[in-house]
């Protein structure tokens, strides 16, 4: 007991030391939560927690297609959010509980569905007679959570402020394809070029509503990538994607998004990381850049931890240091002038060992210090 008693005191003092401000600052960013298997999956129980947390936005995914998919079938009014082809059930709920909650929700707009691609995979984009209703889906929600909007049971749902169009285009996994060969040697940036059109649409979607205070995140960003189109899993890496939307033609979002995890179980967020990669470490090349090449754009941290042994024993850190580096992690942030949101993935561990163990919570249920470190954010 005296050990237990020793450690939570000892987890209490790192906290304060990384978030006590700096003399003379007053800097808050928004800290938040992203974990769609709970906030979707069970909101009955997850709410109670993350209002425990002091969570203030929650990034969920508004799957425009995929097996969860809103539009699972084509609408015949896909601006109308009140079209029969639509699906809104499970994404009402977590904006009704998040407003109970007095949490902000971000709405993550991804993946396509079959019949707007020619029945291939969500990763893959809409073809170009059908592009137009990936913008059309982004008005329908946008309409649907305006704050204004009347269900047919009389129910007038709560509004949504924060969008993000897409989930980590420079990662196959989720844009695909990433290069294409043009001529015999030539290889292009095909995933910045089909990403520059999904942002217009979502951000013209979005906007195309005339609400006020809509914004809308472009990026969310992977933090590395290899620049070799023959790799197995090729992928650009974070500066030179945000170079190739440029040249894509993207020209408006209101914010940029990127996820800066760490990528070796040694590397503090205040480490400088390996090449090809934008991690906490030199999250100031991103901003730089994006200053450079789109002004004074801010950024949303929209996808940020560390896994911990237990249960990873291969990639985790131990529980004390998740909670440090969380504390640090959010120094930095809150330190770079140009960063106004940091979102932390999970709130319960995977289940699976094969999944993601960054939660505050074991699979089991179980309290990590990092639960503690979080909740004592500065708000």
């Amino acid at each position: 007991m005296l050990k237990r008693i020793s450690f939570s005191v000892a987890m209490l003092l790192v906290a304060v030391a990384f978030v006590v401000p700096a003399s003379g600052s007053s800097r808050h960013i928004l800290v938040g939560i992203f974990d769609d298997a709970q906030i979707i999956g069970f909101p009955a129980k997850t709410f109670p927690i993350l209002s425990s947390l002091r969570a203030q936005v929650l990034r969920v995914t508004l799957p425009w297609g995929g097996s969860n998919g809103v539009a699972l079938k084509k609408p015949k009014n896909p601006r109308d959010p009140g079209d029969p082809a639509y699906n809104w059930t499970k994404y009402d709920v977590a904006v009704e509980s998040a407003a109970k909650a007095n949490i902000k929700i971000i709405f993550g707009i991804g993946g396509t569905p079959s019949w707007a691609n020619e029945r291939r995979k969500p990763n893959r984009v809409p073809t170009t007679k059908n592009f137009h209703y990936l913008k059309d889906f982004a008005y329908a929600a946008a309409t649907r959570y305006s704050g204004e909007y009347k269900r047919k049971d009389g129910k007038v749902l709560h509004a949504v402020r924060y969008w993000l169009a897409w989930n980590e285009p420079n990662n196959p996994v989720f844009l695909y394809p990433q290069y294409l060969k043009v001529g015999r040697k030539r290889w292009v940036i095909q995933s910045a070029r089909s990403y520059a059109k999904i942002c217009k649409a979502i951000y013209d979607g979005v906007h195309g509503t005339h609400l006020n205070g809509e914004t809308v995140g472009c990026g969310a960003t992977s933090p590395r990538g290899n620049d070799n189109p023959r790799n197995v899993r090729p992928s650009p890496d974070p500066l030179v994607f945000l170079r190739a939307l440029k040249k894509a033609g993207l020209k408006k979002f209101d914010v940029y998004a990127h996820h800066p995890y760490y990528g070796l179980r040694k590397q503090k967020p205040s480490t400088k990381p390996e090449r090809k990669s934008v991690r906490m470490g030199n999250l100031g090349s991103l901003t730089k850049l994006l200053g450079r090449l789109y002004g004074k754009k801010h950024l949303w941290i929209t996808e940020y931890g560390y896994q911990t042994n237990p249960p990873d024993r291969v990639f985790g850190v131990s529980w004390k240091n998740q909670a440090r580096y969380l504390a640090q992690a959010y120094a930095l942030a809150r330190r770079n002038p140009r960063v106004d949101m940091l979102v932390w993935f999970l709130v319960r561990d995977e289940s699976r060992l094969a999944g993601w163990q960054s939660g505050f919570l074991t699979a089991a249920g179980r309290k990590k210090p990092a639960f503690t470190t979080f909740q004592r954010l500065p708000h």
